[in-house]
């Protein structure tokens, strides 16, 4: 199980990297895995480098390679003029339009009032109904006033990420594990081989 924890922070230090690590932590304590981080702050100036993903070298391929090949993404961006951030959206727009079909999709963000968290609705799930991945229910916003030295310590927003992971634990197994198992004998239970 691979677990992306991918953040569109263009600053360190960051409360939205602290966010995504914080639930991609949880998730890997309660179903497993293994969890490799992406901040855009470090992964930006490689992808910049190209426009079209045809354009990417050797360091930028992987952080693609990374994203599609997770099997679980937590992604989270500080809001920015009412959307994700700019860089968030050009990784995207580098991800193959098929990679990302039926993935569980964590939605996070970090905001400086209430209102902002509206993005996450607005924004963020659309762009990963165009992927045509499964985005789960809760998704998880914070303020700066529930960050301690960029900790996490509000704990509503704790609840919200226990409840975010137990929704991603509850369909995990539901998604492919032993689909060819329930298939009777001298039957195909209908995948691709």
């Amino acid at each position: 199980m691979n677990i992306l924890a991918l953040s569109g922070n263009v600053k360190r230090p960051s409360r939205t990297a602290s966010l995504v690590n914080l639930a991609a932590d949880r998730l890997r304590q309660r179903v497993g895995g293994h969890v490799q981080s992406i901040e855009l702050v470090d992964a930006a100036p490689v992808l910049f480098r190209a426009l079209r993903a045809d354009q990417l070298d050797t360091e930028g391929k992987a952080i693609i390679a990374a994203v599609e090949g997770a099997d679980i993404i937590i992604v989270g961006s500080p809001v920015y003029r009412a959307s994700y951030s700019g860089a968030l959206k050009h990784l995207f727009d580098l991800v193959d339009y098929r990679a990302l079909t039926g993935k569980r999709v964590v939605l996070a963000a970090t905001g400086g009032t209430p209102l902002h968290g509206l993005m996450l609705e607005h924004q963020l799930r659309p762009l990963f109904g165009f992927f045509n991945a499964l985005t789960l229910p809760t998704a998880i916003y914070a303020l700066e006033d529930d960050f301690t030295d960029y900790e996490l310590t509000n704990p509503a927003v704790l609840q919200r990420i226990d409840r975010a992971v137990e929704e991603v634990a509850v369909i995990t197994p539901a998604l492919g594990i032993g689909a060819t198992a329930t298939a009777a004998p001298g039957k195909h239970s209908g995948l691709a081989a």
